[in-house]
């Protein structure tokens, strides 16, 4: 060592003392050698020292409010440069954290150094074990996301059944009577305030306990007494570098932590689950159903808590250490068993068939699993609409869930439509989501509505007729009915006594009827096709306007019944902008106006309120989204505008 580095280690140490604590700590005495089953408290030391500089910088980034808490963590998962490493291990951490404190608590018991003169320590330990605990709870809804809100809001419910204080539990922790800014910000205060304080406080206490005390063999004689360097310190760094190992494995493979989208209070979010660690009060709370959860949320837990801060007394009596070692695995087993049951409960559905036997179970967990694909959907949908030029607006990433036809279309088709109508794909009627598909309709199919392949259905004799056209039970366009005209009309055109080139001939003209017609909805994924193909377009549209008569062996014409550019005055449905923007949010307005089924119209609901409603059930904002979905007009990343 150089004189210059001398005389500074010599001038720090007359100030602080350092050698002399650097040597108490090394020369610790190790009753019975160096062992493996020692390092846990060291390990959990490193994991919370990893937590305390992760959270920090994360904190720089972090802003708690409920219109840019998820912004924030967003632009640390995806932009700030190593912000999925920092955000990756601070959630794993925790999750190996609470891993650590059951193997140090177990190891401790076993080992019988909980009892005189360390019973304080271990009740400093447990009290350490209930902040640990605090921070994974209060950090779980700082993202501010689906699944960290809703979560959050069935704990803090279940704290409210607390006898006598439950109400003002709840009270503190919401920050009032509403989930929203002050619960985000008073769980930010606990999370990155008044928790770590109390427990770098406690943890302190807890060291001093363990020097004054040191430390407790269970076989003090197997070897010879050692010193905490450097045998045990090896063991401890090694034991602390595997931690850390298994933590940046798991970040790495899992690309950091998971972000769902954003808070949302008024769309409940039906996967809502605890953190792994968190699983097991959730599967034991389904043991107690209705008024009895108090029990399970509260009654059992708060006894079990307190048997075992009480254990280093119930350790003085005769094989009470024995009882307290059975009663310790029978916890750890099982709230393995229960967390292991509250997976296959939830994934049931996606490894078996459903039996009368596992009907309810089954049930619920395809509940679960389409819930999960849904937000999963959400999640990746939102981050798209992030990465937009346009951005995230000042008013939240919540408007832009709100305003995306992609993501509020299906549930607007759910809610008002998929009573009479499917959405299915008929090429695919597998891949659509369940709440999208009606088994018996009563009016057609609006998957691709609009477009050349669902007009030319239209126009097609066997494809009318089906039950995603005009087929469907009930429907005043075949059989019986009084207005067939439609479907007579497709069908004689095409009708099997026709020669075969003539039928080449007219379905070649209802090709570009239909390429027209399709035109004339302005798709956005029909731009380019429509661009090239201009000169088909314009045959259709003279096809329609009365060239269609040359054609047909009836001489019969489109705007025999309906209007159409030049043609006006005619008949409805008016065919000019047929299945644009526009024209739908008018027809879904109001079907029954006269430029569309008028008097016909023999079901369908008016949806927006003019003089002939019959319901009023979608505001402008919701008719707009609607149709947007159902024309696929919405925004793809990379797509031209």
């Amino acid at each position: 060592m150089s004189r210059p580095i001398q005389t500074l280690v010599d001038w720090l140490d007359d100030r602080t003392g350092m050698r002399k604590l650097t040597r108490q700590a090394l020369d610790e005495r190790v009753p019975g050698g160096a062992r493996w089953r020692y390092v846990w408290g060291s390990t959990l030391v490193v994991a919370f020292v990893t937590q305390a500089v992760t959270g920090l910088f994360l904190w720089m980034a972090y802003s708690p409010s409920t219109q840019t808490a998820w912004e924030s963590v967003t632009y640390i998962q995806h932009e700030m440069t190593g912000g999925w490493l920092l955000r990756g291990i601070h959630h794993y951490m925790a999750h190996v954290m609470v891993l650590l404190l059951g193997l140090h608590l177990l190891q401790v018991v076993v080992d019988g150094a909980y009892r005189a003169p360390r019973e304080l320590n271990f009740v400093l330990g447990l009290v350490l074990m209930l902040l640990v605990l605090g921070l994974a709870l209060t950090g779980y809804l700082l993202p501010w996301d689906q699944k960290g809100y809703w979560a959050t809001k069935v704990s803090t419910e279940l704290a409210s059944q607390t006898p006598v204080i439950g109400s003002a539990l709840k009270s503190l922790a919401v920050g009032g009577t509403e989930y929203g800014h002050h619960t985000l910000t008073r769980f930010f205060a606990f999370h990155a305030g008044l928790l770590p304080t109390l427990l770098v406080l406690v943890l302190v206490l807890h060291v001093a306990l363990f020097r004054r005390h040191g430390l407790h063999a269970r076989d003090p004689n197997r070897a010879p007494d050692a010193s905490f360097w450097p045998d045990q310190l090896l063991k401890d760094s090694v034991a602390a570098l595997g931690v850390l190992t298994v933590v940046l494995t798991l970040t790495i493979y899992y690309g950091g932590a998971e972000l769902s989208a954003p808070a949302d209070p008024a769309n409940p979010y039906a996967a809502a689950r605890p953190e792994t660690y968190f699983l097991f009060l959730f599967q034991f709370l389904k043991w107690f159903p209705g008024e009895a959860e108090v029990w399970g949320a509260i009654v059992i837990p708060s006894i079990v808590l307190a048997v075992l801060f009480l254990m280093p007394w119930i350790a003085r009596s005769r094989g009470g250490h024995v009882k307290n070692v059975i009663l310790l695995f029978c916890l750890i087993g099982g709230a393995a068993a229960l967390t292991a049951q509250a997976i296959r409960d939830d994934y049931l559905a996606s490894w078996t068939e459903r039996t009368d036997a596992n009907a309810e179970q089954f049930d619920a967990s395809a509940t679960f699993l389409a819930a999960k694909h849904q937000a999963q959907l959400e999640a990746e949908r939102i981050l798209e609409l992030a990465r937009a030029p346009e951005k995230i607006p000042p008013t939240g990433a919540l408007t832009l869930m709100h305003e995306d036809p992609y993501l509020q279309g299906p549930k607007l088709f759910a809610q008002h439509c998929a009573s009479c109508h499917n959405y299915v794909d008929p090429q695919h009627p597998d891949s659509q989501l369940s709440h999208l598909v009606n088994e018996k309709p009563t009016a057609p199919n609006l998957f691709g509505i609009g477009s050349r392949q669902w007009i030319s259905g239209l126009l097609d004799p066997k494809k009318i007729t089906s039950p995603h056209y005009f087929g469907y039970e009930g429907s005043p366009f075949v059989g019986d009915a009084e207005n067939t005209e439609m479907v007579d009309f497709i069908q004689e055109s095409l009708g099997e006594d026709i020669p075969e080139p003539q039928r080449k001939e007219i379905r070649a003209a209802f090709q570009k009827i239909a390429a027209a017609l399709s035109a004339e909805a302005k798709l956005p994924l029909q731009d380019e096709i429509d661009r090239r193909d201009q000169e088909t377009i314009a045959e259709g549209r003279a096809l329609i306007e009365g060239d269609l008569a040359d054609v047909l062996e009836s001489g019969s014409s489109c705007t025999d019944c309906h209007s159409f550019g030049e043609m006006q005055d005619i008949g409805s449905p008016v065919l000019d902008g047929y299945m644009s923007r526009a024209w739908l949010i008018d027809f879904i307005r109001n079907p029954a106006d006269e430029r569309f089924y008028g008097e016909i119209n023999d079901r369908m609901p008016a949806f927006a309120p003019h003089a002939n409603a019959r319901l009023n059930q979608l505001d402008e904002k919701s008719l707009g989204l609607i149709v947007d979905w159902l024309r696929g007009d919405w925004h793809r990343a990379g797509a031209r505008r």
